[in-house]
């Protein structure tokens, strides 16, 4: 019996050929989001939009940013507004969907258990169908039951319209699942920042959402089984409570007399406000507080939580904490003189320490490119805020200290790239490394140069 043909040639899928297919569907989905925000039914303002701002809203959007160069309440309308969330749920969704059957299909082709997105062990007994519809049924039960806690919390207690309050409830549930940080309020979710409901609703979300697919799944299947867990699992759960901790604390330091943030506020308050901006630096965007009134030490904090980002194969941005926990214990390994790179219990792969380094290399040039390009066209900003945006930006957060509306239009674009690359740019250079030509067969003579 003659096999069917496949039409979509996936036994030809080469590195090269999925970076291209991933980086060109991104394009397509960036263009058909910019077309449709200057439509003119979706904004407020007769006659539409121009390019620049539809363009940075759709890859924001896309790339679950949640960088604005207008106020998204006021400015889009609703038809605007779904089109944003529609692309919120396309670019977190959607990347999960595509990395995961991707992973699956290079491994089937090359006989490898774990290599894409920071070396995700997917763990998956069935086909790229019963792992695509497990994405989807957990992204459903989360955002639903999140949609359902704030919606009721909006009509019951902020006494919204029913539709309002779905509608609302919806939004912001989509929007923290996917790590964007869109909200439908002019000041972000700043009035909320009493409010333990919204604020916790919200958080779980971005963390859910942050910790990845993988990890969730196995959870699912071991959660009473630590010691069947994967390196990737133990890394992303040692890690996560470590930042979410250390950031709360950090915050809570350099804030809690700060007039502007969290001085005028109670204890509690404080305390609440502090781990939501400390989980939302783990790439959501959302804001409960005047970032703009922040200690600059606070911003270079939260420069480096947005730089670690979250966990691999989900909805997060940033270099991954995988990748971070990879490099601390390699770090770990030199200082005591060992050989091997023990992680949790188990050994390290060479080839896993070169795919770290390399990420980590590529984005810090990514932004610092960025950050040296915007302080070129705007010249009286400091470095401080420029970096916060330039990091925002390149780890899809969407935090920002208020100055990406007033930057010039080649300012703006940066960020856009920096979008782009932060989103795509861990997706293509781990399957681009994981999957390199064939080796030589010879090697050149060893040399150690000095180092440090």
């Amino acid at each position: 019996m003659r096999t069917r043909p496949d039409p979509f040639h996936l036994h030809e899928l080469t590195p090269a050929r999925s970076a291209r297919l991933i980086v060109s569907a991104f394009l397509l989905a960036v263009l058909t989001g910019t077309g449709l925000l200057m439509l003119p039914p979706a904004t407020v303002a007769p006659g539409g939009t121009d390019l620049l701002t539809a363009a940075f809203t759709a890859t924001s959007a896309l790339c679950v940013t949640g960088l604005v160069t207008v106020d998204t309440a006021t400015y889009w309308t609703p038809f605007g507004q779904v089109v944003i969330i529609c692309l919120i749920q396309v670019g977190g969704l959607g990347v999960m969907t595509f990395t995961t059957m991707l992973g699956i299909l290079l491994a089937r082709k090359f006989g490898l258990s774990t290599r894409l997105l920071a070396n995700a062990e997917t763990k998956s007994r069935g086909g790229a169908r019963q792992v695509v519809a497990r994405i989807v049924g957990t992204t459903a039960v989360i955002e639903s039951t999140a949609a359902g806690v704030l919606f009721l919390w909006f009509w019951g207690h902020y006494h919204y319209t029913p539709g309002q309050a779905l509608a609302h409830g919806a939004f912001h549930a989509v929007s923290a699942f996917n790590n964007a940080g869109f909200a439908l309020y002019s000041l972000n979710v700043m009035d909320f920042s009493g409010d333990a409901v919204v604020l916790l609703t919200l958080s779980a979300c971005v963390i859910l959402g942050g910790l990845g697919f993988p990890v969730l799944y196995e959870l699912r299947r071991h959660v009473r089984l630590p010691r069947r867990w994967s390196m990737n699992t133990r890394l992303v759960l040692l890690a996560t409570p470590i930042l979410l901790v250390g950031g709360t604390v950090f915050l809570l330091a350099l804030e809690w007399n700060n007039p502007a943030t969290l001085g005028p506020e109670a204890p509690p308050v404080k305390l609440l406000n502090a781990f939501f901006q400390s989980t939302i630096s783990r790439t959501a965007g959302f804001n409960s507080i005047d970032i703009s009134q922040m200690h600059p030490v606070s911003w270079l904090g939260m420069d480096i939580l947005m730089f670690i980002g979250g966990g691999p194969a989900g909805t997060a941005g940033g270099l991954k904490v995988t990748t971070f926990g990879v490099l601390f214990f390699i770090a770990l390994t030199e200082i005591r003189g060992g050989a091997a790179v023990p992680v949790l219990g188990k050994q390290l792969s060479r080839s896993v320490q070169r795919e770290a380094i390399t990420v980590v290399v590529l984005a810090t040039g990514a932004v610092i490119g960025g950050t040296m390009l915007i302080m070129l066209t705007d010249t009286g900003l400091g470095l401080d805020r420029v970096l916060y945006e330039a990091v925002s930006a390149f780890s899809t957060v969407g935090l920002s200290t208020g100055i990406t509306p007033t930057l010039a239009p080649f300012a703006q674009c940066v960020l856009i790239a920096l979008m782009f690359m932060g989103r795509l740019g861990p997706v293509t250079v781990a399957a681009a490394i994981a999957f390199g030509r064939r080796p030589p067969t010879y090697e050149l003579p060893k040399e150690r140069p000095l180092i440090g």
